[in-house]
């Protein structure tokens, strides 16, 4: 009981940094949090994916200039919605080698010491400092919950979110592209599954319309606002 209770605790932590700093922050400058969140969120998620902000920034902005058309980086409409769903996390791995459009659509991110130093050289020395961790909390079964943890952002954000969210669902709003809406409530990913209503306003942090829609991030933009954490930038 008390590994799954971590397992969730951490996953949610975990994609609520990939959704408040990494896109609605860094991605589309909806965002700015006080410097030791900002800081914060980029450890986590340096311990806990291994990702790079400037290579998921970048790769995030080109699909939104080329969204399902050739050379969209995980386009279901591009490379079929089994691929993206299963092996999202391998395109992102392929449009990050091309490091001309890095450079390009990733100004802006962090570019500290910290940044160049540990983070992006060692981007897989937080994940296993994360397995260690895991397994000597809770042993053997340790292995089981980073499993779950690495799996979780590749699932969940690289192959659900970019594929269904392209693919199946409801839209509030007619895009030049296929983004729908997966759920009207917003808890498990963070609330990205308002995808359509994030490509109507990709500016925009708030990612529900409707009075029906319930955005999970908004709720913690605004506790964070409140908190005195964070501003917000773009309309909401």
């Amino acid at each position: 009981m008390t590994e799954l209770l971590y397992t969730l605790v951490v996953t949610h932590i975990t994609i609520v940094c990939v959704t408040v700093f990494l896109h609605r922050g860094q991605a589309h400058r909806g965002l700015i949090f006080h410097p030791i969140l900002s800081h914060f969120m980029r450890f986590w998620l340096w311990l806990t994916t291994g990702m790079i902000t400037k290579e998921w920034v970048a790769i995030h902005r080109k699909h939104h200039q080329i969204t399902d058309k050739d050379g969209d980086p995980h386009s279901p409409k591009v490379f079929g919605i089994w691929k993206v769903l299963f092996q999202g996390a391998l395109l992102y791995h392929e449009a990050s080698k091309d490091k001309s459009m890095v450079n390009t659509y990733g100004v802006g991110t962090p570019s500290d010491w910290v940044e160049h130093n540990i983070y992006s050289p060692h981007s897989r020395l937080g994940i296993g400092i994360l397995f260690v961790l895991d397994c000597w909390f809770f042993g053997l079964a340790g292995l089981l919950v980073w499993l779950v943890q690495m799996a979780w952002i590749p699932f969940w954000a690289a192959g659900v979110i970019n594929g269904i969210g392209h693919f199946w669902g409801y839209r509030n709003g007619e895009t030049r592209d296929h983004s729908r809406n997966i759920s009207p409530v917003g808890i498990i990913i963070g609330g990205e599954c308002l995808h359509n209503n994030h490509h109507l306003e990709p500016a925009n942090p708030k990612l529900s319309r409707r009075w029906f829609e319930f955005d999970i991030g908004w709720m913690y933009i605004v506790i964070l606002r409140s908190a005195g954490l964070a501003k917000i930038t773009q309309a909401k």
